[in-house]
């Protein structure tokens, strides 16, 4: 038990040391990630697209 107490003890310490960003700084960060997985899902979906078109023109004419 004194194991756990310590463990959870250490625990907390570290957090206290943590630098949080700040709301801005989160909020920045949460656009920005929303917005390269938005640019990453219409890259992905476009390549999806044009393989997709040129398969099917490839079997359609064979």
């Amino acid at each position: 038990m004194k194991k756990l107490n310590q463990y959870f003890r250490d625990t907390f310490h570290e957090l206290k040391q943590v630098k949080w960003p700040t709301q801005n700084q989160a909020l920045v960060y949460t656009l920005l990630v929303i917005a390269i997985s938005l640019f990453v899902g219409l890259f992905v979906g476009l390549f999806d697209y044009i393989f997709s078109s040129g398969i099917d023109f490839i079997v359609n004419r064979l």
